[in-house]
């Protein structure tokens, strides 16, 4: 693995940019959650990848809220998916990111149809950081927050059941109203059942919200694409990485993002890419508020005349 960008007058010395394994600490000090997550009070760990260049410092606007990271894989051509799953476009590089990202994580939102598809188990304690998280106040390892507006999970699998964290399941206050048995069992199966909307489905607002009042503020979310639409399109996304897999997969798959269509689209500013036998690991964050209009140039008012 490489740094591409941002480069450094360390990172562009020959030696580093010749391909060498990172470890996960290199890892997870690149990846490290900016101090605007961290509960007042509470020390952050230092973000080993410097601002890109007129790019965004943390958001000083907030602190203590929780700080919504998105992490995602898409091939070449914009499919998030193959034949259902995301691992057909994933690679060991993607994988030990994956790890990473999670053992940096207080709390992992997933959509529930992402839950079935992708086969979750609870996330694992990892004595590689161990020392991290318990430096930070953590629990041993992420807790798991599964979104679902009808509640109709499998709760005997070992997500609910076996988790090192009590799993969360987020939803609206409809949906415990109208469905009280399958709350019973979520709660019987040892999951807490967390309001986080007022009709059937959550409002995003409202997860970070009830999270960061649970302390959970370096939240991940892994999608899906229509669970992180959602986020994107309320403007809590603070942060995207994206692999982009050397792969051309077709097909009806949908973006990453799939949501419902934003008036303006969002600026993000490029944090680093990484590279690895042509997987790129690219990093953003989102403008902050009052920095300056997020749309470009018009493409075809720009464009000469043929």
């Amino acid at each position: 693995m490489r740094r591409l960008f941002p480069l450094t007058a360390e990172s562009a010395s020959p030696d580093q940019l010749v391909d060498h394994e990172w470890g996960l600490d290199e890892l997870a000090d690149a990846y490290a959650y900016p101090e605007a997550a961290a509960p007042p009070g509470e020390p952050a760990g230092a973000d080993g990848a410097p601002a890109a260049a007129g790019g965004p410092a943390e958001d000083a606007e907030r602190p203590g809220r929780a700080w919504l990271r998105a992490n995602m894989v898409s091939s070449v051509d914009g499919a998030s998916w193959h034949d259902g799953r995301s691992h057909p476009l994933s690679s060991d590089a993607d994988m030990r990111i994956f790890g990473v990202l999670r053992g940096l994580a207080d709390v992992v939102v997933a959509g529930a149809e992402t839950v079935r598809k992708e086969g979750y188990r609870p996330a694992r304690a990892r004595d590689a950081f161990a020392a991290r998280r318990a430096e930070l106040g953590q629990t041993p390892a992420p807790a798991i927050a599964v979104v679902s507006a009808s509640l109709d999970l499998d709760y005997g699998l070992p997500l609910f059941t076996d988790p090192v964290t009590p799993t969360l399941v987020l939803t609206g206050a409809a949906a415990v109203a109208e469905r009280p048995e399958r709350v019973e069992r979520a709660r019987a199966a040892g999951a807490e059942v967390v309001i986080a909307g007022h009709a059937e489905g959550v409002e995003p607002e409202l997860v970070l919200g009830v999270l960061a009042d649970r302390g959970l503020r370096r939240v991940l979310t892994e999608g899906g694409p229509r669970l992180l639409g959602q986020f994107a399109a309320a403007g809590v996304l603070d942060e995207l990485c994206c692999t982009l897999a050397p792969v051309v997969a077709a097909g009806e798959a949908p973006r990453i993002v799939d949501g419902p269509r934003i008036a303006v689209p969002k600026r993000f500013w490029l944090v680093s890419v990484l590279e690895e036998e042509g997987f790129l690991f690219t990093r953003y964050r989102r403008e902050p508020a009052g920095r300056g209009a997020s749309g470009g140039p018009d493409r075809d008012d720009a464009a000469p005349d043929i």
